[in-house]
This record gives structure tokens, C-alpha cells and sequence, in this order.
């Protein structure tokens, strides 16, 4: 069979953003695809459970219990609990742990990219690329960690760029596609770990993006935006953006400063900014081949995949 690959996600969103979600993935080449449902979606459930390469776990009270556990407060534990075990029951060589929200993009098919990696490497790395909201299929550009990234991002995002790491609204450390096989593993959101310390000898999974759909517009974007502030990727309690030396802030103090001076029109001045609607931003990004075209064509996959949910 060669080198096989899936991925899992723990996901809360509707059943056409799960399916297609899924869709995308089995149309790469997914052998299989775990799937943990955070809130009841009956439609996604038995659509899920009529595939054979798909596993749909409904994570309601049963379920945990069935766990011996209970149900984590935190999403971001519930994320690591599902990710580990589906990493400890896994039937492929390799398994990506990705949100709902994010979709891999390889130059190559990944089963060769995957089967080219040294046997002794544990971890393959994949960079975001990140949407922009001034288009649609359009994307930004990673940059890469270096001496002239701050200045890059400077220069493209004149008034938060500074505040920003990366340019990026959202992570930048990307998602792992991890070797299974591990005892003991942790398989958390970014990193590997294992009996307790983290995995290291990874490597850069150069050419496979990560397209991450975060900010899909300016009203979904404000939607999410009070839970992300709270218990979300901007919660309080993140890493600084930046050093603190040089003025660095996190997402959740950058924000909150953001909105506490300038209110909801300053929250949507930084969208604009960070999501090139505003045209200076753009030109910016374009003068530097950073625009991004990814088509996913995600209605025609999810016809071919799941055709009597359509």
C-alpha cells in the first residue's frame, strides 16, 4: 500500500463546513480521517459514519464517560485528549492534527512527500499560509522566523505590524503530522510529546501549506471574536506576539487595548489592516509575491465525496 496518512480533528461547526472539511482531505489522498464531534451534529454524524475511511466519535457525556473521564472545561484539552487517542488507535503511518478551519495544500501527493522522510524523523512540520478576507481563495504568505521578518512585517502592516508576529491574525507555528507508534505519546496542538517531554528531530514539511481559513470575513471574524478573547486562540495568559523588550503584547492585550480605545471601529480597522482590505496592505503584499491563489473547490468535493448530503 505505500506510506498511508490521516488526520484528526476536533471540530464544532456545521455539518457542511465538517463535510467538506473532510472532503478536502479524502480527495488528497486521506487513507483516514478521525473525526470528534465537540457538539451534537446529526447530520454530519451519519453522513460520517457511512464512510469507510472516516471514524465519528460523538463527544457528548457517553462518551467521556466511556473515557473514564471527565469532560475537560477547556476546548484546547479536549483537543489534546482526542488527538491522543486517535493518535494511539491509528491504522496509517502518519496523522496530521488540524482544525476544522484549516486545510493542507501539497505541491506533491503527500504519501511521497511523507515516504521521503528519513525512518529515524518523528515529526513533519507544516507552515500556515493565512486567508485574506479581501478576496476569496486568497491567501498571505508565511515568513519565515529570520533577522528580517520583523522588518517584513513592519513594513507591510504600517500600524500593527509590529504587534503582530508574522503579519498572522492566528498561529504561526503550524500543525504536525506526527509517525505513529508511540507509546505514551501526548499529541497536543502544535507538538508531540512523549512521556511527558516534548518529541524532538522534526523536520520542515517544505512545499505542503497549511491553508488556514481564521478570519473568513469581517462578521464571522466578530462572531468568534468574544470566545476567542475569553477561552480562544486570543485568550488571556499567550506568549507575547513579540519581546516584551520591544513592546511586545499578546493577542488578548493587543485586542482588548484595541477595542477599549477605539471600540468596534478599532477592531475593524485591524482586520482590515491584517486582511489586506485595506489596498495600501495589499499592494504591499502583492509587491512582495505574497498574495496567494489556493482554490479549494470545496461544494464539487463535497459532491464527490459525500454525494447524498448535497
Amino acid at each position: 500500500m505505500g506510506v498511508t496518512w490521516g488526520i484528526v480533528a476536533t471540530v464544532k461547526a456545521p455539518a457542511g463546513e465538517i463535510l467538506r472539511f473532510v472532503a478536502h482531505h479524502l480527495e488528497l489522498g486521506a487513507h483516514r480521517v478521525f473525526i470528534y464531534l465537540d457538539e451534537e451534529t446529526p447530520e454530519a454524524l451519519e453522513a460520517l459514519k457511512a464512510h469507510p475511511k472516516a471514524r465519528v466519535f460523538n463527544c457528548d457525556a457517553a462518551y467521556w464517560e466511556k473515557r473514564k473521564r471527565d469532560r475537560p472545561d477547556k476546548h484546547q484539552s479536549r483537543q489534546t485528549a482526542n488527538a491522543t487517542h486517535a493518535y494511539n488507535r491509528a491504522d496509517v503511518d502518519w496523522i496530521a492534527h488540524v482544525d476544522v478551519d484549516e486545510f493542507i495544500w501539497p505541491d506533491a501527493p503527500l504519501a511521497e512527500r511523507l515516504a521521503g522522510l528519513p525512518d529515524a524523523c518523528p515529526t513533519a512540520r507544516m507552515r500556515p499560509v493565512e486567508s485574506l478576507a479581501c478576496a476569496p481563495d486568497l491567501y498571505k504568505a508565511f515568513v519565515p522566523a529570520g533577522s528580517e521578518r520583523d522588518d517584513t512585517v513592519r513594513a507591510i502592516y504600517p500600524q500593527y505590524g509590529a504587534f503582530v508576529k508574522g503579519g498572522f491574525m492566528s498561529h504561526v507555528a503550524g500543525k504536525l503530522f506526527a509517525r505513529t507508534g508511540r507509546k505514551k505519546a501526548s499529541f497536543r496542538i502544535h507538538n508531540l510529546f512523549h512521556a511527558g517531554q516534548m518529541v524532538e528531530g522534526g523536520t520542515e514539511l517544505d512545499n505542503v501549506e497549511l491553508l488556514h481559513r481564521h478570519a473568513k470575513d469581517w462578521g464571522r471574524w466578530l462572531a468568534a471574536y468574544r470566545y476567542r478573547v475569553t477561552r480562544g486562540s486570543y485568550r488571556p495568559g499567550m506568549a507575547p506576539n513579540v519581546p516584551v523588550a520591544h513592546g511586545g503584547l499578546s493577542m488578548h492585550e493587543l485586542l482588548t487595548g484595541i477595542e477599549a480605545e477605539y471600540g468596534e471601529a478599532g477592531l475593524r480597522a485591524f482586520y482590515d489592516e491584517m486582511n489586506a482590505v485595506d489596498p495600501v496592505v495589499r499592494q504591499n503584499l502583492e509587491e512582495r509575491n505574497m498574495v496567494l491563489f489556493r482554490p479549494l473547490h470545496l461544494d464539487e468535493k463535497l459532491a464527490r465525496h459525500f454525494p447524498d448530503f448535497v
